[in-house]
């Protein structure tokens, strides 16, 4: 069968999807991220690089993206664990837990980080606990890695279900049958079809736990040099209505996490040639 020059779908002509996505996207993505290296632009190299080569910038700097990638870390892990039990199993609760996944994309930022103080605070109910062991978590770099986790958890659950919804257990019952053990199943069978997608919810929590300010702001203490974030620094210029160095810091975050976004896509492209030559 001779397949048509032209092929009809459902979406408009080329032309208007084209149009429309190019002009949101430009409306949404490229023009903020376009005033902001128009304004580092006009403030010079010179100017960038003084503002962010300072101690207390560095710092924070460190700070945010360290603990954004313990915290997007530790979400690949449990998160992957939490897709799998949630698709896998029945239990009582289920759909309780199912739906308080979705609760930090429901729940405003700085609700969460004042719900958070209030558990994790030395008076607190569960601050009370920790105390009691010598480990304070409200005002210190545990209360900030906390908050990122809870807000980037649901990226990597709600990424990787969808995959393990099309894995059908005829895959685990077929390699249980040739004789692999349950650890050889998930080394070389599970986890190999799962890893773009956790990736991607690797990197979509990463990306949210970099930029988070108002979950993090009530919890972390906002010490320099100790708990300091990098959005609080920008957000600190900006009161100051030092625009150039708000811009300067943005700059920095952002060629830092393209950085970091970019090493992770040649990653989830490796994945996807080794899957397709197994």
């Amino acid at each position: 069968m001779r397949t048509p020059l032209i092929q009809r779908t459902a979406m408009p002509g080329l032309g208007l999807s084209a149009g429309i996505t190019l002009f949101m996207l430009s409306l949404v993505v490229i023009l903020p991220i376009g005033a902001l290296l128009l304004r580092g632009a006009s403030f010079g190299a010179a100017g960038i690089w003084d503002v962010v080569n300072r101690p207390r910038v560095w710092a924070a700097l460190w700070l945010s993206f360290r603990l954004s990638f313990y915290a997007a870390l530790f979400n690949l892990v449990f998160g992957v664990i939490l897709a799998w039990v949630l698709t896998r199993y029945r239990f009582p609760g289920k759909r309780l837990i199912d739906a308080a996944v979705d609760l930090p994309f429901a729940l405003p930022t700085a609700v969460a980080g004042i719900a958070l103080t209030a558990l994790y605070a030395p008076n607190g109910v569960l601050g009370q606990l920790t105390n009691q062991i010598g480990w304070q978590i409200a005002y210190t770099q545990w209360g900030i890695w906390l908050a990122l986790v809870f807000v980037g958890l649901p990226f990597v659950t709600r990424t990787v279900q969808p995959v393990i919804e099309e894995i059908e257990s005829e895959v685990e019952e077929a390699s249980a049958t040739l004789g692999a053990s349950r650890v050889y199943t998930i080394r070389h069978v599970i986890l190999p079809m799962l890893m773009p997608a956790a990736l991607t919810g690797f990197a979509l929590a990463l990306a949210r736990a970099v930029g988070e300010y108002g979950s993090v702001i009530f919890i972390a203490g906002n010490i320099p040099f100790r708990t300091e974030i990098a959005p609080l620094l920008i957000v600190i210029q900006l009161e100051e209505f030092n625009y150039d160095a708000a811009a300067a810091i943005g700059i920095a975050m952002l060629v830092i996490s393209f950085a970091m976004l970019l090493a992770i896509n040649l990653i989830q492209i490796w994945s996807r040639r080794r899957i397709g030559h197994v």
